[in-house]
């Protein structure tokens, strides 16, 4: 399987303006006293913002998709970022990096996506090792380490402290933010972790979706649109745990329980284990509208 790349380049003088800064997703969980963590997203696109992003991913589907259809999955090539304390403590072990891209393409295989792990290299900081969403750190992290080009993966592993799990960029982010494209994980959430119910490795494939295009399940509530995936259905708020039956837009309008087991809502990783061929479609065309040639 091969990934095509093809330039875009002469068509972007007919794009709408890119949403660049909208496109991050933040996961949370409190890691005290042994208690349960949970994950949160205190950052996501305003209505406004999902309103700009989608008006221009259909501008571009449909200029797009009269030159190529969209790509139905490839090889995503992946540099692995471990980034430990000054003395070179507390990065994951090379076995964990492994089980992580096991787990990667357990989920996105079927879907025919292929993650390849080109490289893994290290850093130690301690002003990286605890750099946070948004900060100065982050941003200096990854202007030195990003490496490929708008097709690949970047993800880098720290411990950022403060509960957070992980965030990811979204692709229409790519051309405004280049530099900052990727996903950050906690080290812990990797598979034999300590995050505890987040350590199987899951928080990667949640966050891999929203850098593959994807919103939550419960993006937009109860609502028309709510995720712009139509066979998954409305979610009025995150699931947590693993709440089999729970069914929180109910009535006609809504049909179906929500959609717990989905990579993109918020329960344990051991609950998790679906994404839907709508879903996939959009990871398709949204890889093809905003990566491919970038």
């Amino acid at each position: 399987m091969t990934r095509r790349r093809f330039s875009i380049a002469s068509l972007f003088a007919l794009s709408l303006v890119m949403i660049a800064t909208a496109g991050a997703e933040l996961s949370m969980g409190q890691r005290t006293n042994g208690q349960r963590i949970e994950r949160f997203c205190p950052v996501r696109p305003t209505a406004d913002q999902q309103k700009h992003m989608e008006a221009d991913f259909a501008f571009r589907r449909s200029v797009f998709g009269a030159l190529a259809p969209a790509t139905t999955g490839g090889v995503i090539d992946v540099y692995f970022h471990v980034i430990t304390d000054a003395d070179g403590n507390g990065g994951p072990k090379a076995s964990q990096i492994d089980r992580q891209m096991r787990v990667l393409n357990g989920a996105y295989n079927q879907w025919g996506w292929v993650f390849n792990l080109v490289s893994v290299d290290h850093s130690a900081s301690d002003d990286w090792y605890r750099a946070g969403y948004g900060s100065r750190e982050e941003r200096e992290l990854k202007s030195a380490l990003r490496q490929g080009s708008g097709d690949d993966l970047n993800i880098y592993a720290n411990n950022m402290g403060g509960g957070l799990l992980g965030w990811a960029t979204f692709p229409s982010s790519y051309r405004g933010q280049p530099e900052m494209d990727g996903v950050m994980l906690l080290t812990g959430s990797l598979p034999g972790g300590d995050a505890d119910p987040y350590d199987l490795g899951d928080t990667a494939t949640h966050e891999v979706g929203h850098w593959m295009g994807l919103y939550h399940t419960f993006q937009g509530g109860c609502s028309k649109n709510n995720d712009y995936v139509g066979d998954t259905p409305a979610e009025r708020s995150p699931a947590f745990g693993c709440p089999v039956g729970r069914d929180s837009c109910t009535g006609d309008r809504y049909p179906g329980i929500d959609p717990i087991e989905n990579f993109m809502d918020y329960t344990d990783d051991a609950c998790m284990d679906t994404f839907t061929a709508l879903q996939d479609a959009r990871m398709d065309e949204q890889f093809s509208a905003y990566r491919l040639g970038n």
